[in-house]
């Protein structure tokens, strides 16, 4: 007989960090872990509509909302991994100067398309861009990347001057360059948390994985991609 599957759903910003430590608990453990990634709003949609997962792995304000209407086990919620917002421009593109707030302003003003997630960083932008007092200037030149899209790939292919994602979003993808992270005064952080499903059969090994996510041993893995440990 087969061993069971600890089957999840994860955004996209995870999932290069999350194939990497999936691999690492497998070894470890011996449990078979299969994660499907997609984007963000989609995920949650699906865990609202009532498709089973074991682990659900989104940013922390969609967990906490999936764990209040009781889709995910009361007191299962464990933040893993935090990510930052970088900023990328197409392959051999001048690269914009970020150093200050000002200066990442005045790039967006310059910028002839700009790109954003659909994901908390871009809301969290868009916020931004409302607040510099800039945001019906520049909407005529958003480009909305549709869920599940990298940004990145909207700028390597051209049809985006400046895309702001994760940095963990951006490091893999070919054709484009990343211009470097946004200031301090600026940055976006995004933490990322988990929880277990409320009609998981495989709830205890569900939690194993959240603790291995969660533990010093994979504070290099989310080093690599981008991110930080929490």
């Amino acid at each position: 007989m087969s061993a069971p599957v600890v089957r999840g759903i994860s955004s996209m910003a995870t999932r290069q960090v999350l194939a990497e430590l999936v691999d690492g608990f497998a070894q470890q453990s011996g449990t078979h872990v299969a994660i499907e990634s997609v984007g963000g709003v989609d995920a949650a949609k699906r865990v609202q509509a009532g498709e089973a997962f074991d682990v659900v792995i989104l940013a922390s304000d969609a967990i906490a909302r999936l764990l209040a209407a009781g889709q995910l086990l009361p007191g299962s919620q464990v933040d893993w991994v935090q990510s930052g917002v970088a900023v990328a421009v197409p392959a051999g593109a001048p690269l914009p100067d970020l150093r200050t707030e000002d200066a990442v302003r005045q790039a967006v003003l310059a910028a002839p398309s700009i790109s954003l997630s659909t994901g908390p960083s871009g809301v969290a932008l868009s916020q931004l861009f409302a607040r510099w007092g800039i945001a019906d200037q520049i909407a005529p030149r958003m480009v909305q990347a549709p869920p599940g899209v990298p940004v990145g790939a909207l700028v390597a292919r051209g049809e985006v001057a400046l895309g702001f994602q994760q940095l963990s979003e951006l490091l893999h993808v070919p054709g484009i360059t990343i211009a470097g992270p946004l200031p301090a005064a600026i940055q976006i952080t995004t933490t990322f948390s988990a929880g277990v499903g409320a009609q998981s059969p495989q709830a205890e090994a569900a939690r194993a994985l959240l603790a291995y996510l969660a533990s010093p041993q994979a504070a290099d893995a989310k080093r690599r991609q981008g991110m930080a440990p929490v």
